[in-house]
């Protein structure tokens, strides 16, 4: 019965190559379907996503703000995009469940139990990442970049519809991404990659990295966004540090008392 349940397991299975690229068709089929699905699924609540997406718009333009379309297949190609954006998020958890267990295939068993963390920390700080963008950072980004067209530049700004969901569902995606850091960063301490010492020894060369990386992803690259991306990343990479600090100090431990 053990032998059953451990062969039925798929964090337990040990492929050859040819089974390796055969689950990662298999992972990437699912994770597409499980994508299209929600993608469909946003069709039909799109204007609610957008009503959603557009609050930041609203509280810094006012509540009779509106977004203008200047060609006619606007509205439609960018009602699309933002399904599309609502979808990867909206999906995320499935989408990492299914990345999650194609890597553990390539691990030993020892290392695979730390799939079962990895999976619901991924999928909760990519949504996080992108709600903390929509609430706090793009308020605050918008603010600036409104009130620097007026009192520098003196010029009124009004947004277009698909500029505006454009470079809030990149940046959504952005944070989501990047708030992944303290996991990579656990997890690649816990298969012995990287170590602490390593990670802090490092630590110049990853805010060059993060500053390089953040200006390369933002559009327009503003000074308040590439700030407001760069800091949390900075953080996250600290946290990944100390949790993995935690993560092998009560290994230690356990070693300790067992001898």
């Amino acid at each position: 019965m053990a032998d059953s349940a451990k062969k039925s397991d798929p964090l337990n299975i040990t492929m050859s190559l040819g089974d390796h690229l055969e689950e990662l068709r298999s992972r990437l089929i699912l994770s597409i379907a499980g994508l299209v699905a929600a993608f469909i699924l946003c069709i039909f609540f799109g204007r609610y996503i957008i009503a959603f997406i557009e609050k930041p718009y609203v509280k810094i333009m006012g509540e009779n703000a509106r977004l203008q379309c200047l060609a006619p297949a606007d509205g439609f190609v960018v009602y699309m995009q933002i399904a599309m954006v609502a979808a990867i998020v909206i999906s995320s958890p499935w989408i990492f469940y299914q990345m999650w267990l194609f890597v553990s295939a390539g691990l030993y068993p020892n290392e695979r139990r730390y799939i079962y963390l990895a999976v619901p920390f991924s999928a909760g700080l990519f949504i996080a990442g992108a709600l903390l963008f929509v609430f706090e950072i793009a308020p605050v980004t918008l603010g600036f970049l409104v009130l620097f067209n007026k009192e520098f530049l003196g010029v009124e700004s009004n947004f277009t519809f698909q500029n505006y969901i454009s470079f809030m569902g990149i940046m959504m995606l952005v944070f989501g991404l990047a708030f992944q850091t303290p996991i990579a960063i656990f997890f690649l301490n816990k298969i012995g990659i990287v170590s602490i010492d390593m990670l802090r020894r490092s630590r110049r060369y990853v805010i060059l990295g993060i500053v390089i990386v953040a200006a390369a992803v933002i559009p327009g690259s503003d000074a308040i966004s590439l700030f407001a991306l760069a800091v949390p990343m900075y953080l996250l990479f600290e946290l990944g540090i100390f949790l993995s600090y935690l993560s092998n100090r009560k290994s230690h431990r356990n070693i300790t008392a067992g001898d």
